[in-house]
């Protein structure tokens, strides 16, 4: 992810930082695409650990990867981790969650499927959004601690649903995109206020902020 964004900059300053960052994001390419195919199932967690997270940011860097062959190689690992799920049945969050395992799942779907098979999948995978279902998808965490280092990732869960929200709006029926947009907008409300209420979340919270309001 920060070669990608990396890569983007036009002035000399940031080209001189892609170029010399350029053979340690090649190395992690390289080790990456030596492990997918090892991968039989799926990370399917809130946290760091994340698979879907992990594939949603290597398809940012993939324009401009070494291997020609590695944008397939993450196309090709979604479809067979997550390309079969259906009615999903959300057991989240947890207490320790930063991401949506179910969102991410969907937003990661989003950027590498094509728009016709993804549309297909996320109909079969969410199949009762129209009906505000399920429930704690469309529901923002509650934070009862921000001085506690676990209980306020529910803070970066709420602004990484936000940021996911926000995407498939843009993705779902027009018909639906009302009650994702407006789940988008309620969740970030949720944490946005919150973000420098104490250290254990306000030295990596932004990040999350600008995911949602930005990328």
């Amino acid at each position: 992810m920060l070669q990608a964004e990396l890569e983007a900059y036009e002035t000399a300053h940031g080209r001189g930082w892609a170029e010399a960052l350029r053979p340690l994001a090649r190395a992690f390419e390289a080790r990456l695409a030596a492990w997918l195919p090892k991968a039989t199932y799926p990370t399917r967690v809130g946290t760091h650990g994340s698979s879907a997270f992990a594939l949603a940011l290597a398809w940012r860097y993939a324009p401009s990867a070494a291997d020609p062959k590695f944008e397939t190689l993450l196309v090709e690992t979604a479809r067979r981790w997550y390309g079969a799920d259906a009615d999903a049945r959300p057991f989240e969050p947890s207490g320790v969650d930063f991401l949506s395992p179910t969102l991410m799942e969907a937003e990661c779907l989003r950027r590498l499927l094509p728009e016709d098979e993804f549309a297909a999948w996320f109909a079969r995978f969410l199949p009762r959004l129209d009906q505000g279902e399920p429930a704690s998808l469309f529901e923002p965490a509650q934070v009862s601690d921000r001085a506690d280092g676990q209980i306020v990732h529910l803070d970066g869960l709420n602004l990484s649903r936000a940021w996911c929200w926000r995407h498939l709006a843009g993705a779902a029926p027009p018909t639906l995109r009302p009650r994702l947009q407006d789940a988008a907008e309620r969740h970030l409300a949720a944490a946005l206020p919150h973000l420098a209420d104490h250290y254990m979340g306000e030295h990596w919270l932004a990040s999350f902020a600008l995911l949602a309001l930005d990328e």
